[in-house]
């Protein structure tokens, strides 16, 4: 199996694409996960989230990468450096994004493997994410070899309502 381009999008064209973005981030919520947003989210709220992540890609503080299959978006998922001072060589792997007409192809793990790349190339060998216990993100990132180090129970909420706990994983890039 081919696994499609992953690259980075520069703020124009996360600007320019958006409507994509917006397309995988409602694909997402409408179909249970926990991603920050509840169910009900409207394609001009999630046009909004798509602009400010341009905004941080503009601004160098995050890293949007996307997979695209025979000209369309399908998957993303975003490197945000700490901007803590304390803490430059970190940074945090977030909003990782898989249309469900995308799934099952192995799109997650090559995201998760050039979101490793960039970040390291960054100076940023320090990643640390959360997801959902038991959730594809949690089988993902544990194949990933990525370190889990606990488990805070009723954390988030799904897009429905009901309560979902987070595991927290961190993983060294440095070798």
């Amino acid at each position: 199996m081919t696994q499609p381009p992953i690259r980075a999008l520069t703020a124009g064209e996360a600007r320019a694409r958006a409507g994509e973005l917006a397309d995988i981030l409602l694909d997402c919520v409408a179909g249970g996960a926990s991603v920050s947003f509840m169910a009900g989210l409207t394609r001009d709220e999630a046009l909004a989230f798509w602009s400010r992540v341009a905004d941080g890609v503009e601004r160098g503080e995050r890293i949007l990468l996307a997979a695209e299959e025979a000209g369309r978006l399908v998957g993303t998922v975003q490197v945000v450096a700490s901007g803590i001072p304390n803490q430059p060589h970190r940074s945090d792997l977030s909003k990782m994004l898989v249309h469900r007409d995308g799934r099952g192809r192995g799109l997650g793990a090559a995201l998760l493997r050039e979101a490793e790349a960039r970040s390291r190339a960054a100076g940023w060998w320090l990643m640390v994410l959360d997801t959902v216990v038991g959730s594809e993100g949690d089988r993902l990132y544990t194949r990933g070899g990525w370190t889990p180090v606990g488990i805070i129970p009723n954390f988030a909420l799904y897009p429905d309502g009901s309560l979902c706990g987070t595991r927290y994983f961190y993983k060294d890039l440095r070798g």
